[in-house]
């Protein structure tokens, strides 16, 4: 069997290897999708398509809707290559229990794909002819944080930012750039409204989203590439909408088991490919079975029945409190507290680190001791429950193969928001974060990580991060074994504020991560060693 649209028809087989096919013909979807598109998403990776072409598709199969989502892609273009074109844009959805069942599910969903790249004529074409069309009411993210910063450590344009805005509209490189083209054509093409909504791990996601676009906008606003109407245009909410969102499903990359197990069924073609931009990805998707997105409501051209297929439609202040709640104390500050600690003790699987009795009581001083105090209960879940569920049932759970090397991605982008919300809420109630013991050893992990040399002096390959270099370049400046030779080296990471948000000296915690990073940084086993005297 192949993960084709021809073959859909072949239900006694699919069936005999216990994959639910669409409900639905996929090929009128795909057609109805094309000429009146409604939701639009930047950013097709995996998350994405198991949870958000997995609630599309659920909307689909009720009846509530007759279109699907128009797949952009703006970075990684062997995707659209290789994984959507070759499988007729349908994705195998693999559900992972943590008592080893599989739930696997073909998703017709994903209607259209197509480049947002500006050099490929017919993509470039087709893009404004979606947002040209008033009938488009959502345009979703998964770009990851990364993906909204427009600026460097330094406080200067990336490179391919400033190319952007010296270039101005008609041949942007960068997503935020792809997004304000487009809205100019939307603009250009009679100004309807339309809901931008960021569904990344990012406090005040849709914030982000906006003062980037508008960031753009107003440079090229300066140089006279568009005038103040459009920019009038994308400043009024009534027009342009920003909502908030908190998104959580754990989806780790694809996992061998779950391909063998897929070409045992008799599904051809399963093979799990890393593309040229470093992504893992397979015609298949594997994930956790919770799942939880909580949007504002607050979309000026209406939108799909989300809340039919289990999604929080709320306000804003709810959404900050769900985003506040997980993001920095009940799921992604564990997860950026343990994965540098893995990779340094030699865990291929994050799974196996809630085994470890010090970085297990690790988990529990982030959350439970230091960070759940500090966030408001959001109503529509209880804070204390989600975090039982993440701890007892989530993070164990082995059956989602979810590497401890995939975690460590991109955590500099992270950890202003993971630990440093944490630290400053307790700054602006006492003055100071000095009590806090948790996050400073976190914290000293996370740069003992950059060494890329675990605790028995073993080199290991560094998580993409787009300041990893940087991060390396200035912890290694102190040998391992060589403490003394310490002087400011972490302390210039300690206290830019483009890193945490704020100088962590200043707060009291600069001073203890770095006298941890010290003892972690004696030679080999130290550790192992620093955790137990911190943790035992």
């Amino acid at each position: 069997m192949k993960l084709a649209i021809t073959d859909l028809n072949n239900k006694i087989g699919w069936s005999k290897a216990g994959i639910t096919l669409p409900g639905y013909d996929v090929t009128a979807l795909q057609k109805k999708t094309r000429e009146t598109p409604r939701w639009a998403h930047f950013g097709i990776g995996n998350i994405f398509r198991i949870f958000l072409g997995g609630i599309a598709d659920r909307l689909i199969a009720q009846g509530l809707t007759d279109t699907g989502i128009v797949c952009a892609e703006t970075f990684d273009y062997d995707i659209v290559d290789k994984i959507y074109a070759p499988f007729d844009n349908l994705a195998l959805a693999v559900t992972l229990y943590e008592d080893g069942r599989m739930q696997k599910q073909i998703l017709g969903s994903l209607a259209e794909c197509v480049k947002a790249d500006s050099t490929n004529t017919a993509c470039w074409t087709r893009l404004k002819e979606i947002f040209q069309n008033p009938g488009l009411q959502m345009v979703s993210f998964t770009i990851t944080e990364k993906g909204y910063a427009l600026r460097g450590t330094n406080g200067d344009y990336l490179p391919y930012v400033r190319k952007d805005i010296e270039n101005g509209p008609s041949s942007p490189t960068g997503a935020m750039a792809v997004v304000a083209s487009m809205l100019l054509e939307r603009f250009r093409a009679g100004a309807a409204p339309l809901a931008l909504v960021s569904m990344d791990n990012c406090s005040h996601n849709g914030s982000l989203l906006q003062t980037s676009v508008l960031t753009l906008i107003a440079e090229w606003q300066k140089r006279g590439f568009v005038d103040d109407d459009f920019l009038s245009y994308v400043k009024d909410e009534e027009k342009i909408a920003f909502p908030w969102t908190m998104i959580d499903k754990i989806t780790p990359r694809p996992a061998d088991f779950v391909a063998k197990q897929l070409t045992s069924d008799g599904v051809e073609d399963m093979e799990i490919l890393v593309t040229s931009r470093n992504t893992y990805i397979a015609p298949f998707v594997n994930a956790e079975a919770p799942g939880y997105l909580v949007v504002e409501d607050h979309f000026p051209n209406g939108r799909p029945p989300l809340e039919k297929a289990g999604v929080y439609m709320t306000d804003r202040e709810t959404v900050n409190k769900s985003e506040r709640m997980k993001v920095t104390a009940c799921l992604n500050p564990i997860h950026t507290a343990l994965a540098p600690y893995g990779m340094l003790l030699g865990y291929e699987y994050f799974a196996d680190l809630m085994e470890d009795p010090e970085l297990k009581t690790l988990a529990h001083n982030v959350s439970y001791v230091e960070g759940l105090p500090r966030v408001d209960a959001p109503g529509i879940f209880s804070p204390k429950a989600f975090l039982d569920e993440v701890i007892q049932k989530r993070m164990p759970n082995k059956y989602l193969g979810d590497s401890t090397a995939r975690i460590c991605t991109d955590s500099s982008q992270g950890v202003s928001v993971r630990f440093g919300e944490t630290i400053r809420s307790y700054v602006k109630e006492f003055g100071t974060a000095d009590m806090l013991a948790a996050i400073p050893l976190a914290l000293a992990g996370w740069l003992r990580y950059f060494y890329a040399i675990d605790d028995e002096g073993k080199a290991f390959a560094l998580s993409p991060d787009p300041l990893a270099g940087e991060l390396h370049a200035i912890v290694t400046e102190v040998p391992l074994g060589s403490p003394d030779m310490l002087t400011d080296q972490v302390h210039r990471v300690l206290s830019n504020p483009e890193i945490f948000g704020s100088d962590l000296y200043e707060a009291g915690v600069g001073q203890k991560t770095e006298a941890i990073f010290r003892e972690e940084i004696a030679g080999p086993g130290a550790v192992r060693a620093t955790l137990r005297k911190y943790l035992s």
